[in-house]
């Protein structure tokens, strides 16, 4: 059995400031979306069966469409 340990020194460059600074800032703007009342129903309706779907008059490639549907016009 062999075992390996791997040291990584913690890099505190300039650059790495930056890309913590816009990591944090792209991992908030993602807590945002997933927050959003229309992203939790879209991923409620995307886990029902299509057999469940179907009952409510939906597809699978329509639910995006539904849920978001007053937010855009195609």
């Amino acid at each position: 059995m062999a075992n390996i340990t791997t040291n990584n020194p913690a890099s505190t460059g300039f650059l790495s400031g930056i890309s913590g600074f816009f990591a944090a800032i792209g991992n908030g703007l993602v807590k945002i979306a997933e927050n959003d009342s229309r992203v939790q129903r879209a991923q409620t309706l995307n886990a029902l069966s299509d057999a469940e779907l179907a009952q409510r008059g939906l597809k699978r490639d329509e639910i995006v469409a539904h849920v978001f549907r007053s937010s855009y016009y195609v």
